[in-house]
């Protein structure tokens, strides 16, 4: 994980976003689920078919989301495929919890909002950055995130155990595995 996080805010969501929002199933993707470019084509397909585009355009970028964000399934690939595409990092109200543990293995930082107000004044495109991240992350429990497009900053919150702080400072669960795990 880099120093500073930044990216657009792609889309702004409402509550109750499942994985199937995220990574649509059937038989049309389940051939390709071992190929991420391919699948990657189809994230949030149903919700915004220009989404794989503009975030490849983008080359990093940032989901807003309502409560329960990532609710409904397991899937790994709901992480892994916006995860290839450039998510730096979600925003929500809240998580469901295993999709907030997948995002976690995929280096993805799961953020809660620490003002729900803060969800009403941002803007889908709005650009967001979270200077020092990593300092953040080892001292606390809370970031700032600026809204450059806006001219503001405020506060948002995560809650994440000691060991999955370590597993975003490597950049997801693989490298930290590779170095050591510890």
């Amino acid at each position: 994980m880099s120093d500073k996080l930044s990216g657009k805010a792609l889309l702004k969501l409402g509550d109750n976003i499942s994985t199937d929002h995220i990574m649509p199933a059937g038989a049309k993707i389940l051939p390709l689920r071992s190929n991420v470019p391919a699948i990657s084509e189809f994230v949030f397909l149903y919700v915004d078919q220009t989404f794989a585009k503009r975030a490849k355009d983008a080359g990093s970028c940032a989901v807003i989301g309502g409560e329960n964000y990532g609710q409904g399934s397991s899937r790994e690939h709901a992480a892994l495929a916006p995860m290839y595409l450039g998510l730096q990092f979600v925003l929500t109200k809240s998580f469901a919890r295993i999709h907030k543990s997948n995002l976690v293995n995929f280096g993805i930082l799961p953020l809660t909002f620490v003002n729900a107000a803060d969800y009403d004044r941002l803007k889908q495109d709005d650009q967001l950055e979270i200077p020092n991240v990593r300092a953040s992350l080892q001292k606390g429990n809370r970031v700032t995130i600026k809204n450059v497009t806006q001219g503001y900053d405020f506060e948002a919150q995560f809650d994440l155990s000691p060991r999955q702080v370590r597993i975003l400072l490597a950049g997801g669960l693989l490298n930290f595995t590779k170095a050591g795990g510890k």
